[in-house]
């Protein structure tokens, strides 16, 4: 069957960010204990292929409109990488993270790494083009790759019955305020709000420690974890605290910057958050995480922080203001606004979109075995090569352990930079679980 559509308002945004910035794919990386061969995983990606419809379209402009065509799509792109040690996955990382999709081919590329004397670890790392799939359908796509790989080699029967249908843009999704002229009217509001907000907050950012044009501009990545004591300390902190882990992640975040940036004359510093939400139980019926899609949406949150504010305070007002965001259907009217904001970001290069952001997908709901094969850890990263002088972090929490990738724009941050940045967040985080946090983490 045929799918064939223009592109929604988001999904033109997403591949505008992916043709002329090489930014906002999504790369997802699992760490496989087993030994995947590419003959089976080429038979497992040609089952996924089948079952998600839009994994063989392609994206065509024609007459200044983008549109899915799924006529003469080739086989899902896969790539085999022989490593010789365990960190050399990341090279292949760096490399995915910086490569845009070329969407006339293709929205999904594959790359397997086995590491050379290490014949029972497997990485698995997926590119997916973010106007059909978001940080939580990623992460799905590997249990059901996974899924398949057992059933291949174990010679269970897989049904293919089990296509999906792709669902409509987003934007037919929303409610029904966000529609037509009242839509319009909603999004012209919410837009000089969020620009009003901005001058008058006016937050503090990293800023450029050297400003080169977006073509030149490259996406990096640490990764860091906490072990499985230390996440669940945190979770219990949080929530002793009357918290939410992501909203403790924000202000973890924000505090780091406010550290770096304060000045000895300064009272306090104007910082701004970007969370990144999944859309999918906010919708009217709500969406199930087996279809893939673009269902996330954000917040921006906009905080003082003065010398005497302790974390927790300011993790709950963070909590506080999402909260009501929410209500107030912010989540929706991001979607409004989001292709204005990302034409903002290329009119306006030398502006930074925020101070910090957080995307957290929290505890990963997929299975840990698959036959023969044992996920061993999964997580997920934005390319954000765009934004320089964000401090950005993707989280997952998978079996009780969770993993932080922070991805940075270069050379607006430098690797040192961003290594001290991070170590200080892990550092954070481990007084936070220990219970050494003092009043004030930018009070010298």
């Amino acid at each position: 069957m045929i799918y064939n559509r223009k592109l929604g308002r988001l999904e033109q945004a997403m591949e505008i960010l992916n043709s002329r910035a090489k930014t906002w794919n999504i790369v997802t990386i699992s760490r496989i204990k087993g030994y995947i061969c590419e003959e089976t995983l080429t038979q497992a990606l040609d089952v996924i292929q089948c079952r998600h419809p839009r994994l063989s379209s392609q994206i065509v402009r024609s007459q200044n409109s983008l549109s899915f065509q799924s006529q003469g799509t080739a086989n899902i792109a896969l790539r085999v990488v022989r490593q010789l040690n365990n960190e050399q996955w990341q090279e292949v990382v760096y490399e995915e993270i910086n490569k845009g999709i070329d969407s006339s081919k293709g929205l999904l590329r594959v790359v397997l790494v086995h590491l050379l004397g290490e014949e029972h670890i497997t990485y698995l790392i997926t590119t997916i083009h973010h106007a059909i799939a978001d940080g939580l359908s990623s992460i799905q796509l590997h249990s059901e790759i996974l899924t398949c790989c057992h059933k291949i080699v174990s010679g269970e029967p897989i049904n293919l019955a089990t296509s999906l249908t792709p669902l409509p843009p987003i934007e037919e999704l929303m409610p029904e305020w966000t529609r037509g002229f009242r839509g319009r009217i909603n999004s012209i509001i919410f837009l000089l709000q969020v620009a009003l907000q901005h001058i008058w907050n006016r937050p503090q950012t990293l800023g450029f420690e050297k400003y080169v044009s977006i073509a030149k501009r490259r996406c990096n990545i640490i990764q860091r974890q906490l072990d499985q004591d230390l996440t669940q300390k945190l979770v219990n902190h949080c929530r002793q605290e009357n918290t939410t882990v992501h909203s403790a992640l924000c202000a973890v975040l924000m505090f780091t910057i406010g550290r770096k940036i304060i000045k000895d004359h300064r009272k306090n510093v104007r910082v701004n958050c970007l969370s990144y939400f999944d859309l999918r139980r906010h919708l009217e019926p709500e969406i199930s995480d087996d279809h893939m899609a673009v269902l996330a949406s954000s917040i921006m949150g906009f905080h003082t922080i003065k010398r005497n504010t302790s974390l927790w305070e300011l993790a709950r007002e963070v909590k506080q203001k999402l909260e009501v965001g929410k209500k107030s259907g912010q989540l929706f009217k991001m979607i409004l606004i989001a292709k204005h904001l990302i034409d903002f970001c290329f009119i306006y290069p030398k502006q930074v979109a925020a101070t910090v952001s957080v995307s957290n997908v929290g505890k990963v709901n997929i299975p840990k075995h698959y036959g023969e094969f044992e996920l061993e850890e999964i997580s997920f990263a934005g390319s954000h090569a765009l934004y320089a002088g964000v401090f950005v972090i993707h989280a997952s929490t998978f079996e009780g352990k969770m993993l932080l990738n922070f991805v940075f724009s270069q050379p607006s941050i430098s690797q040192d930079t961003m290594e001290n940045l991070v170590n200080n967040v892990m550092s954070y985080i481990c007084d936070i679980c220990n219970l050494n946090l003092n009043s004030s983490l930018i009070c010298n």
